[in-house]
């Protein structure tokens, strides 16, 4: 195990694809996301069977893959579309792979992964990847760098690992003196690069302009701003928001740094924020991500700039947080922006950059067509000493031309039928001269002359050479497309440049591929040549060490421009003028076999017609005429004036009276043609106004259309929405009725159920009631049988017991005839009155216990009365006395005398019926006394009663004495013993 290294490679090969559908505007990305660490493939055609051919590789050790393959980490692969106009991404699908199943040094044969999630849910799309797990050589213990020549002059420092970089440290730092920003620790800073930022064109910004916004009243105008690494640029403003016409303005950076250093700290940057400002204020902005300018890896820094360019959706402020419906882009307000970054070759060379001046919607022109003026693009960048215009004369950047040309590309997909062509060619400014030269002008017949017909109309054809891929021939291709019309009014070829690099299976942009010609011809004429003669496109080879290789040839049927449909604008002089597009994709065929393809060529070309050409004859001059672009075929030039004769004979024309008739006619046109010149001129100026007039209120009915478009395809997405809930409502309507038909069918089917089972239990019951009823017959016939044999034995037993009974009569009888019978019948009597004897003493005795504890409770209750008596009488009492003292204490002064009095009186009055009540009393007893000792009987019964008396007081005192109640020191018990004692005395004393 020593002699294996720790450090591993951890190998996905994503190799191609399959079942894809064909999306022209979407390209295939592969993103695979591992351990935190996020790789990406090349942007591939999003095509049937798109060929990635990309390794992605992980570094780790063993210890990290032991503790992956524990946790079962996954790699995640991760499929987008990338819309290639708006840099869209929307996920297709993704694939797991599972890490334990890879092996270290064992190549395994790729395998088709399905997707996961798939969007394409009916083509079932599939990846071939590989996986694989390598040793990583340059962490190798057998690896040794050969031994480099020591290098002169510099010192060799071992540089600090990238890894240690802090982004949120990396700052874009001024030189001054230089004139440069330094990104970075100096120790990494070792190469220069140029930062420029585009801002081509503009569309549809009216768009941002609210209702409620009060703009000044006098001509407002609107410019761009951004900031670029601390320098706030704006372009020249301009005022007509419908027609955006501003010349696109590069600024540029010169950047010391490297290219590891600038990927990070491009993605720690925020976003290029681009706002559109009218004074202090911005009507809208856009931001334009940095992170992925130096991302791909397929972009070489030091062989071809980086660059991140389209049309971008610029947001109103107030709208920015908000989720809005979706709008077409070609409906939304845009802005061309590109930005680029290049590797600045030349140190030396200072940074003030020129470019040309390119329409707001136009591309550049070729060599062969007279170009407009350049002008100096702002720099804020500070140069180290301002360019010398003696010195420095203006140069046409073709970066800033092909940048132009490639953002035009997004706008011409979105918005065709708008396309307006660029700046006029020499020719056309030949057939700008429409003012036909009058009598009083000198004019040269010496030069030559074009003569065009009357029914000749002004086109202006252009053509783009946009891309070509597919190329197979072997080996990689610096590719120049040449090619000639001579129709066109110029013999000399057209030519791309510089030569561009093309690879197998690669799509190039071609730079400077557009040309513009302008030409006068008759309809007829252009469409029997356009048909008859097609444009053949070369394809050549540019080697430096050896001669140019013709590689194919490209047939372009410019016919097929003349089939497409017209679109119709205004043109500069505001007349009618008509436009035809036409875009294809045609065959590069071999030059030595026409049947063997060898790349793909696709083009762009318009057709304008400007409408009938005003002047018939039209100069040209030495300088032109190897470049002028007019009718191919000219005139004949005009013959020189006739000389005079030398004939002595006066003729009729030189006499004085032909000569004034002369001179009158020659006023007299002289005067008509001023005057003709006079109503054109006003007709002219009329026609200039309608126009304006025309163009201003075209603009308002377009901007009224374009947002009453924009408010339909709202209303249109709100009514799909609302289609969509109706038919979800359907739907669920639909499934409602079919359950409610299948709970119908079940309850139908419970119901026959249940009535069958109803039917067989009721079939059940008669018949079991049938049978219960035929038994019940059996047992009611068995049991008539039983009662007929239980009589008969009923008459057999009453005739056998008469008999017993006239036997037992007799032996009866015979038995009562003897006398013990009799004794023991009075034996039997007395038993039975002992019986009751005893039965009544027991009954006696229980009552007797019973009154007794009755009488015992009745005690126990009447103490408790007597003690609630007792302590009620004493609160009584307490309350009478304190009741006393307070009556005391308030009549005792004053009533004492009188109440001693009363008191004495009531006292005598009871006295006195007291002692006539005990007299009466004495009278009463005295005589039931004599009454009672005259006869004998009643003092026996007073003697008894006496004895009952006592013995009832005796067993009361007793019973209260029993409950535990009172003791012999209570009041009743004292009470009760003094009448017994008088009761034994009184017995004692009869």
């Amino acid at each position: 195990m020593g002699t294996k290294s720790d450090q591993l490679l951890i190998v996905v090969s994503i190799l191609e694809g399959r079942h894809f559908p064909k999306r022209s505007r979407h390209l295939l990305v592969v993103e695979a996301k591992f351990d935190g660490e996020q790789l990406a493939t090349d942007p591939v055609d999003h095509k049937d069977q798109p060929q990635f051919s990309t390794e992605l590789a992980w570094e780790l050790d063993r210890k990290a893959l032991h503790q992956h393959r524990l946790q079962r980490t996954p790699i995640k692969l991760q499929c987008f579309a990338v819309d290639s106009l708006t840099s869209a991404k929307e996920s297709v699908g993704y694939i797991i792979l599972d890490l334990r199943s890879v092996q270290e040094m064992k190549q395994q044969a790729p395998k088709w992964y399905p997707l996961l999630s798939s969007k394409y849910t009916k083509q079932k799309p599939a990846i071939l990847v590989s996986l694989v797990l390598e040793t990583d050589s340059k962490h190798s213990d057998g690896f040794k760098a050969k031994e480099a020549p020591p290098r002169q002059g510099k010192i060799l420092v071992a540089t600090p690992p990238l890894s240690n970089l802090d982004p949120s440290k990396l700052i874009a730092m001024l030189n001054e003196e230089e004139g440069y920003h330094q990104i970075g620790p100096r120790d990494y800073c070792s190469d220069f690069f140029v930062l420029s930022v585009t801002v081509a064109f503009a569309t549809q910004l009216e768009q941002l302009i609210p209702s409620t916004m009060k703009l000044p009243e006098d001509r407002p105008e609107f410019f761009f701003y951004y900031n670029l690494l601390g320098n706030d640029v704006t372009n020249e403003p301009f005022t007509d928001l419908i027609n955006p016409n501003f010349e696109p303005e590069r600024a540029s950076v010169k950047i010391r740094s490297s290219a590891e250093v600038l990927r990070v700290f491009f993605a720690a940057q925020p976003s290029l924020q681009i706002h559109l400002c009218c004074g202090d204020q911005s009507l809208g902005s856009t931001e334009i991500s940095l992170a992925g300018i130096l991302k791909k890896s397929s972009v070489d820094i030091e062989k071809q700039p980086a660059a991140v360019e389209g049309a971008f959706v610029l947001i109103p402020p107030n709208r920015a947080k908000q989720k809005l419906p979706s709008v077409p882009l070609e409906l939304q307000p845009t802005v061309g922006v590109s930005v680029t970054l290049r590797k600045d070759a030349d140190n030396s060379q200072r940074m003030s950059v020129y470019f040309k001046v390119v329409n707001s919607y136009g591309p550049a022109v070729s060599e062969d067509v007279a170009r407009t003026p350049v002008k100096k693009a702002r720099s804020v960048s500070p140069p180290r000493s301002p360019p010398a215009p003696s010195q420095n004369p203006p140069i046409v950047d073709p970066a800033t031309e092909s940048e132009v040309e490639s953002l035009q590309e997004d706008l011409r997909h979105a918005k065709r039928d708008q396309y307006v062509p660029g700046s006029s060619s020499a020719a056309e400014a030949l057939l700008k001269g429409e003012e036909a030269p009058n009598s009083s002008t000198s004019v040269n017949t010496s030069a030559p002359k074009v003569a065009i017909p009357a029914s000749a109309h002004h086109f202006c054809f252009s053509l783009d050479l946009r891309s070509i891929k597919d190329m197979d021939v072997g080996f990689s291709v610096n590719c120049i497309l040449r090619y000639s019309y001579p129709f066109f009014g110029s013999a000399a070829p057209i030519m791309t440049n510089p030569p561009t690099e093309i690879r197998k299976n690669m799509e190039v942009f071609l730079p400077q591929s557009y040309c513009a010609f302008d030409f006068a011809a008759m309809p007829q004429q252009l469409q029997d040549t356009f048909f008859r003669l097609p444009l053949l496109v070369e394809v050549w080879h540019r080697d430096k060490s050896s001669k140019d290789l013709l590689l194919g040839i490209a047939r372009i049927q410019l016919a097929h421009v003349l089939t497409t449909e017209k679109t119709r604008f205004l043109g500069q002089s505001g007349d009618q003028c008509w436009r035809q597009t036409y875009t294809e994709r045609v065959p590069v065929t071999a030059a030595k076999d026409p049947n063997e393809k060898v790349a793909e060529l696709c083009y762009f070309m318009t057709l304008e017609d400007f409408g009938l050409v005003r002047s018939q004859e039209i100069l040209i001059s030495e300088s032109s005429q190897s470049t002028s672009t007019s009718q191919p075929r000219p005139g004949p030039p005009c013959q020189p004036p006739h000389s005079h004769q030398l004939d002595t004979e006066p003729e009729p024309r030189q006499t004085l009276e032909y000569k004034a008739a002369l001179e009158l006619e020659m006023w007299k046109e002289l005067q008509e043609d001023m005057f003709e010149n006079q109503l054109k001129q006003k007709e002219l100026a009329h026609m200039q106004a309608l126009a304006e007039e025309w163009k201003k209120r075209d603009r308002e009915r377009e901007a009224l259309v374009k947002k009453k478009v924009a408010e339909y395809t709202m209303l249109e997405e709100q009514l799909q929405k609302t289609l969509a809930d109706l038919e979800k409502r359907e739907k669920q309507l639909a499934f409602s009725e079919t359950e409610l038909h299948r709970l119908q069918r079940e309850m139908k089917a419970e119901h026959d159920r249940s009535l069958r089972e109803l039917q067989d239990s009721s079939r059940r019951l008669r018949e079991d009631c049938a049978h219960q009823v035929e038994l019940e017959r059996l047992k009611v016939k068995q049991l008539e049988e039983d009662k007929q044999r239980q009589q008969q034995q009923l008459q057999d037993a009453e005739h056998k017991y008469r008999l017993l009974e006239k036997e037992f009569l007799l032996f009866r009888e015979q038995q009562n005839t003897k006398p013990e019978i009799r004794l023991q019948s009075e034996l039997n009597l007395l038993s039975l009155e002992k019986v009751e004897l005893e039965r009544k003493l027991e009954s006696a005795t229980k009552s007797k216990l019973h009154y007794k504890q009755q009488w015992g409770r009745a005690l126990k209750e009447l103490a408790r009365l007597k003690q609630r008596e007792q302590e009620n009488a004493m609160a009584r009492l307490k309350k009478q006395q304190q009741e006393l003292e307070h009556m005391r204490l308030r009549y005792l002064a004053a009533e004492e005398k009188e109440v001693v009095k009363t008191e004495k009186q009531e006292l005598e009055e009871i006295r006195n019926e007291l002692n006539r009540l005990k007299q009466h009393e004495d009278k009463r007893l005295s005589r039931e006394t004599a009454t009672r000792t005259t006869d004998g009987h009643p003092v026996q019964g007073l003697s008894e009663s006496m004895d009952d008396y006592l013995s009832r007081l005796i067993e009361e005192r007793d019973t209260l004495l029993r409950t535990g109640v009172y003791t012999h020191e209570d009041r009743i018990i004292s009470e009760l013993d003094r009448q017994i004692r008088e009761a034994l005395a009184n017995r004692g004393s009869n």
